[in-house]
């Protein structure tokens, strides 16, 4: 199988043109609207007429229409709300609609890459408000087409024509299906100005509940991640990483590797000097390239290796202190202030109470299911790679700089990722498998064994919270201070040194326009841990120490943690945040009451189990947990979880309901258990017997999930259900246990506090 022939086609511009003015029997709507390109499209684009152009939407001859998903699907569900925001705007029979990844578009530009879809980014949060806001064009540009193609011979003007589940109908009840007029419409000129967006009251495919397009693929097994992916001559390369990155290979010797039958080659890979984290190779390697991938293993584990250690000798537990240190010291400056409304000191010093704490959280891995992994075929006059990456362009990027090739002689095909979380935004596999690949002369598939994943992350950096609030005589919170120390993911990634707390602290976090005084400051440390964005940041690890800090509040007032929320809250009203940017106390507290009806507050006192409230803003998007917890001796069980969304309109409430669930399970997850511990500078973990993942016993047996329906510009919702969740479950672990939880992982602290 070549791996440029099976995934992608490259077709000329005079092959188009001669196509375009025969026998196409399809309508392919892309991007650029009947303009010939020459990318690589996939082949579900290419049907017997064979033209290629930045497909979005093709509606074959047969009705069957096809469209093109232009992000990454870690597991968020994009691959089915965004096709379906393109299939509503066309009015498409969404059970004859297929859905095809599309792979990373970009063209030549004066030798410099321009990217055809835009945003291509997976896992962020971004991928809907993104699509909604440029990709509704596109279907209506379609359905525009088909109209003009219908109109003549159904004899009635277009204007008077409805599209309906993939025909055009006349007011006398006369219909054509989409397949029927696609070749026409192929022929029209496309408009020349925007066309005119559906209103919401004629949605037919956005609000209404869909399965993911994937799913009987996945659970079948039929589903083909990047490590299915093979070419038919394909070596497979396995590493072993220095556990040092400024380590080195004292003694090698390759004798006994290269006897292994099927082992091809022993090659040496070291970080390029100049080149920022995360687009190079992360530490010094070992690769051994094997006809397959059990020859592989064997032949590492024959390498006679030692590694010599670098200058680096640093612990998790020294880190910590150094942390602790930071934010204890009244008199140290903070790197960044990140957010100083009021006069925090004078309304301080006339304050009626005050509350302080501190909250410690450990540094975490990724633990992506699929591992770390890469295809890819390198040579004179391309490259072409099945990579799981969350950001296509800027694995084009390394590949582009490691083989000085075009920009449209890099192929990146990107099947459904298994989980990212943030890691595979960086691209020091692609990096290796690119160097590895071009050192033989056939396709080479690196493929990272579990110990190698979990021990060479780009980690999330432990952090210590300081806070420090005051209230006057009304319980109002007139003061609120936060200090906050963590190692900046951004560090060593050519980002100006006034901008690295960006990764750490969102400056609009709550209760940033709620209290009148109120300052965040960031103090940066150096670290010698590689560090990288994880799922959630900043938000995670910060609305575990606010929200935390909040229920400590209230009981320092002896008050009901909801009825201290709500009063923070105030009266529904829209707050400016800065960088446009609006806090809807309303919607806030909504979502806090939605949780608190379903999980019955209203027995926060009297109930023997544990009750446990939160919520958190995310750029537009409003989230509440309610957790009820109980204790059979030093056994915690979660009872029940209920989490309420308020994300503007929703595309997909199934795939809503879906996500917000499955963040919640994995900010449970690592909130109970996950810990990453390092000492003379190397991780101390290795598998999932020492990272351990929640058990289902440990986890609640649903999550119910309440969708707030809404009318604005949908907000992003891959990690929304991670941030409440945590300091959810630890103040509902307080009040079933009297125990706070202040550092995490929470039940390691919880058994030794008992």
């Amino acid at each position: 199988m070549s791996l440029q022939n099976d995934n992608t086609m490259q077709l000329s511009r005079r092959r188009f043109l001669q196509v375009l003015a025969g026998t196409a029997g399809a309508l392919i709507v892309g991007i650029r609207v009947a303009e010939a390109t020459d990318l690589p499209v996939p082949p579900a684009f290419l049907g017997d007429t064979l033209y290629g152009l930045g497909a979005y939407v093709r509606i074959d001859a047969d009705g069957n229409v096809i469209i093109g998903a232009r992000d990454p699907d870690t597991g968020t569900g994009t691959a089915t709300a965004v096709p379906r925001i393109i299939a509503d705007e066309l009015d498409a029979d969404w059970n004859r609609v297929s859905v095809v990844p599309m792979g990373l578009g970009v063209e030549d530009d004066n030798s410099k890459p321009r990217w055809i879809y835009g945003h291509q980014t997976g896992g962020l949060g971004d991928s809907i408000p993104a699509a909604w806001a440029d990709l509704r064009q596109i279907g209506a540009t379609a359905r525009w087409l088909l109209l003009q193609a219908a109109a003549p011979r159904l004899g009635v003007p277009s204007d008077r024509l409805r599209c309906e589940a993939g025909n055009v109908i006349a007011p006398d009840g006369r219909k054509l299906g989409y397949g029927e007029l696609a070749e026409a419409a192929a022929k029209i000129a496309p408009p020349t100005s925007p066309v005119t967006l559906k209103t919401p009251d004629r949605y037919t495919l956005i609000g209404k509940p869909a399965a993911d397009v994937d799913a009987r693929a996945i659970v079948t097994g039929q589903a083909a991640f990047a490590l299915d992916n093979y070419a038919g001559d394909t070596l497979v390369a396995v590493l072993s990483h220095c556990p040092w990155t400024d380590g080195s290979v004292e003694s090698l010797d390759t004798s006994e590797a290269t006897t292994v039958k099927g082992v091809v080659k022993v090659l040496q890979l070291k970080p390029e000097a100049g080149i920022a984290l995360g687009q190079t190779v992360r530490a010094p390697a070992v690769a051994v390239i094997a006809e397959n991938t059990w020859a592989a293993l064997q032949g590492r584990a024959k390498l006679k290796l030692k590694w010599k250690a670098g200058s680096q000798n640093e612990s998790s537990a020294w880190f910590e202190q150094q942390a602790t240190d930071l934010v204890n010291d009244k008199n140290a400056a903070p790197t960044t202030r990140v957010r100083n409304d009021g006069d925090v000191d004078a309304a301080g010093r006339k304050a009626a109470r005050r509350v302080e704490a501190t909250y410690v959280q450990p540094w975490l891995a990724h633990a992506t299911a699929e591992p770390m992994n890469c295809l890819v075929r390198v040579d004179k006059d391309g490259a072409t790679l099945v990579v799981p990456t969350q950001a296509p362009q800027q694995a084009w990027q390394v590949v582009q700089r490691l083989t000085g090739l075009s920009p449209s002689q890099i192929t990146i095909n990107v099947p459904r990722v298994g989980g990212g979380y943030g890691r595979r935004l960086d691209h020091d596999y692609v990096a290796e498998a690119v160097m590895l690949a071009k050192e033989v002369d056939k396709p080479v598939k690196l493929m990272w064994t579990r110990d190698e994943d979990l021990a060479q992350d780009y980690y999330r950096s432990a952090s210590v919270h300081k806070f420090s609030a005051t209230l006057d005589g009304k319980r109002q919170v007139v003061s609120w201070n936060q200090r906050m120390a963590s190692a900046s993911a951004l560090a060593q990634r050519g980002i100006p040194d006034n901008r690295l707390w960006v990764s750490e602290v969102d400056a609009h976090q709550l209760p940033a326009g709620l209290v009148p005084n109120l300052r965040n400051d960031w103090y940066g440390l150096p670290s010698v841990m590689p560090r990288g964005f994880a799922r959630g940041m900043p938000h995670v690890s910060n609305a575990f120490a606010v929200e935390s800090f909040v229920d400590e509040i209230a009981h320092s007032l002896k008050e009901d943690p909801l009825v201290t929320r709500l009063r923070l809250i105030g009266e529904p009203r829209q707050i400016p945040l800065g960088n446009d940017r609006v806090l809807d106390t309303g919607r806030l507290a909504n979502v806090l009451k939605l949780v608190a009806d379903r999980i019955e507050w209203k027995n926060w006192l009297r109930t023997v189990n544990g009750l446990g409230i939160a919520c958190w803003y995310v750029d537009g998007a409003y989230v509440a947990h309610a957790i009820e917890t109980s204790l059979q001796g030093d056994r915690l069980n979660i009872e029940r979880v209920v989490c309420a969304v308020d994300v503007g309109r929703v595309i997909n409430p199934a795939g809503l309901e879906g996500q917000v669930a499955g963040a919640t399970l994995d900010a449970l997850s690592s909130a109970l258990n996950l810990q990453v511990t390092y000492k003379d500078s190397q991780i101390q973990q290795h598998n999932w017997k020492d990272y351990p993942l929640a058990s289902m016993a440990q986890l609640p047996d649903t999550t119910d999930v309440i969708v707030v329906p809404g009318d604005g510009n949908p907000a992003g919702a891959s990690f929304l259900g991670m941030p409440s969740a945590a300091p959810a479950l630890a103040n509902a672990v307080f009040r079933v246990s009297a125990v706070r939880v202040r550092r995490l992982p929470l039940l390691k602290e919880m058994l030794r506090m008992l």
